[in-house]
């Protein structure tokens, strides 16, 4: 069965030349060529791979991902962009985004970056709920809880968060929550790694846990419960 991917992008030339190509490897691929046309479209349907252009004429790319999350759709995103210094690239990852392709682009790097998002296991596969120590992380509304307090998380962080709740105790180098999280052909450095570290422990404090993710010093972190 072939992947369905949502294309949104307003250059017409370079959209239909990547809609050709994509198809060229057996991909389905609905495009858009504005951003409310693309929240629409992924809200009425289930794609397993978003390609969202940054520049577009009605919405900002980040803006268009943002509004995404916030109505529930957790779709894996590669943003597409010719804006390509780190702020830029931090501000496209905390707005929700799992990679950032800059232009010009090669198709070969592009299909690499799809294949790796693509191999990524759905996440909490048949279950609705995980539970490990005082946390309760819900799939479906993408929440974290402890008793009353709960706390919304973009994908991102829920990711980050499932990883350390399937592997308690476990230490994890930055390098390998790059590769889990990100994926292995991520441009993301490990200072970015460390960002969402930081939104997690400011999500914990908040819903009052008393888990809580360690710095193990020259190696990486894990994740805890104080006695």
């Amino acid at each position: 069965m072939r992947s369905e991917i949502l294309l949104i992008e307003d250059d017409v030339p370079f959209n239909e030349m990547l809609t050709e190509e994509l198809a060229r490897h057996q991909y389905a691929v609905t495009s858009c060529f504005n951003g409310k046309d693309g929240i629409s479209m992924a809200s009425r349907n289930h794609y397993e791979l978003i390609l969202l252009d940054r520049m577009l004429p009605d919405m900002e790319g980040t803006s268009v991902l943002k509004k995404m999350r916030d109505d529930g759709i957790y779709t894996s995103v590669i943003l597409l962009t010719a804006l390509d210094s780190l702020q830029d690239k931090i501000d496209g990852f905390h707005a929700g985004a799992d990679d950032y392709l800059t232009k010009p682009f090669h198709m070969e790097e592009l299909l690499v970056r799809m294949k790796a998002l693509l191999r990524r296991p759905s996440s909490m596969q048949g279950e609705s709920a995980l539970s490990c120590y005082d946390l309760v992380l819900d799939r479906d509304r993408h929440t974290v809880s402890c008793g009353p307090g709960e706390a919304r998380l973009t994908k991102t962080e829920f990711t980050l968060l499932e990883l350390f709740l399937r592997n308690p105790s476990k230490v994890f180098t930055r390098e390998e929550l790059l590769s889990c999280v990100w994926g292995f052909h991520t441009e993301v450095g490990p200072a970015n790694v460390d960002n969402y570290i930081y939104f997690l422990r400011r999500h914990l404090k908040t819903i009052k846990s008393k888990s809580s993710i360690q710095t193990v010093y020259g190696i990486g972190y894990t994740m805890t419960q104080k006695a």
